[in-house]
């Protein structure tokens, strides 16, 4: 289906390709990363993972859904300056959902009872350390923005087709700390999506639009 086809029939059909909303290891079967889909078992690497989520938010609007992003804030101690998902570290005793729509709440002021959830995307391990699990949610247009200054610098939106176009998935490459990385990167109206943020985006793509998984 496509992305600028009706709302309704689209948010029906998106649902029925994510994970059900249910207590779930993401730490079991296939993880994404900036080396694609794979299946890993993180009981091997050294350190475990830190567990967190992030909300990839969708938006009816005029021109169909559009997706909620940030810049986050230049004073913050990882991916300063970067876009991404309202999200944050999982709390002991949270589910994953639980822990996507604190982090929206606080980080940008959407209250929780505007997020219609649809549920789970393929989890994203990154290289500082997290396993991100993004949830997917659809929000009530009629909200009203209160960003925390001390985590995020802008609120913006994409559109959605624009972000499910693999003609707009750059694949770049980059050494980071001696090793060369592959990642992707979308560029809309000057705004550089890349990282983490592009590869969940990616993975989301992928489980929508038939993209292989390994």
């Amino acid at each position: 289906m496509s992305p600028s086809s009706p709302v309704g029939a689209l948010r029906e059909w998106i649902t029925q390709r994510l994970d059900p909303l249910e207590d779930h290891d993401p730490v079991d079967g296939v993880v994404a990363s900036d080396f694609g889909p794979r299946s890993i078992d993180l009981a091997d690497e050294p350190e475990p993972p830190t567990p967190a989520s992030v909300l990839v938010g969708l938006i009816e609007r005029e021109h169909g859904y559009s997706v909620l992003l940030t810049r986050r804030a230049d004073t913050l101690r990882r991916h300063t300056g970067q876009i991404a998902f309202p999200g944050g570290r999982r709390d002991p005793g949270e589910t994953v959902w639980e822990t996507a729509l604190r982090e929206t709440e606080e980080e940008v002021g959407i209250p929780r009872t505007l997020v219609t959830l649809g549920g789970l995307s393929t989890p994203y391990r990154t290289g500082t350390g997290f396993l991100v699990t993004p949830v997917v949610g659809f929000i009530e247009p009629h909200f009203t923005l209160a960003p925390n200054p001390a985590e995020v610098a802008d609120v913006f939106e994409t559109p959605f087709g624009f972000l499910m176009d693999p003609a707009n998935h750059e694949e770049h490459e980059r050494e980071f700390s001696g090793q060369l990385r592959r990642f992707y990167a979308m560029t809309h109206e000057n705004r550089f999506i890349w990282g983490a943020t592009a590869g969940m985006l990616r993975s989301l793509y992928d489980r929508l639009y038939g993209g292989a998984v390994a």
